[in-house]
């Protein structure tokens, strides 16, 4: 199995998408210490993230009235085959199959609840995505049923649900023996179907309060999920949502 294949599946990229990415560069710069890197794919500076020498993902401008949000990118073999698997399973593009010089090639799409994805694949026959800041994708919807069988459809994810007690399911999207996503119904009122990204930090507490102080927006306080970790959800200054998440101790 070539080093690409290993990509299909897995969220191997996340831009953030807002109306003021210098803000958002500089929000997540104080409270995590990212670096960036512009690159220029065009006539548009495209700054990169860096931690540790190593490219997680991007800050760039919202088009066509987008709100703010962090854009996760799935690998796949085939950009056009997996847009054509979403308008099939009732899916809608968001942004056509759009090559990206030397990069690869990628499509936005909406799922048909309303969440935003998008599709990618390489133009290098040895990339492989990096790992450690991005640290898990959640899908919050209002169709826990539908997003099985639209992203099994289009991205072949299987899915595992477990009873997390108190009348609520987390299900799990799998792929290549390896979990890839979380999906769950959405609890909060007048919440619209979204994905939701963790990312890491070793102390949730203090990363919280430090977003607080950085203008951040706390959504669910600081909290343990039993024998998987702790995590914090909230809007950064831009408006756009994240969560942060350290795993327990094993």
């Amino acid at each position: 199995m070539s080093t690409v294949k290993t990509a299909v599946g897995r969220y191997v990229w996340h831009d953030h998408i807002s109306g003021d990415p210098e803000k958002a560069r500089d929000f997540y710069a104080k409270l995590l210490g990212w670096e960036t890197e512009v690159f220029k794919p065009g006539e548009m500076d495209y700054p990169m993230i860096t931690v540790n020498g190593e490219m997680h993902g991007g800050f760039g401008p919202a088009q066509g009235g987008a709100p703010p949000h962090w854009l996760g990118h799935i690998g796949v073999e085939d950009v056009d085959e997996a847009v054509s698997r979403a308008e099939a399973a009732g899916g809608s593009i968001l942004a056509a199959p759009m090559d990206i010089p030397e990069v690869g090639r990628m499509a936005v799409l909406r799922d048909p609840q309303g969440a935003a994805f998008s599709v990618f694949s390489s133009a290098s026959e040895d990339w492989t995505p990096t790992e450690g800041v991005f640290v898990w994708d959640e899908l919050h919807t209002t169709d826990v049923d539908g997003a099985k069988a639209f992203y099994g459809e289009v991205i072949g994810w299987s899915a595992n649900d477990t009873d997390m007690g108190g009348g609520m399911t987390y299900t799990i999207f799998e792929s290549g023996g390896e979990q890839r996503a979380g999906c769950m119904t959405i609890r909060q009122p007048n919440m619209p179907p979204n994905w939701l990204t963790y990312i890491g930090t070793d102390d949730v507490d203090a990363s919280c309060k430090r977003a607080e102080e950085l203008g951040a927006q706390k959504i669910v306080d600081p909290m343990d999920i039993p024998g998987i970790g702790r995590f914090a959800a909230l809007t950064d200054p831009t408006g756009a949502a994240f969560a942060l998440f350290k795993p327990s101790e094993s």
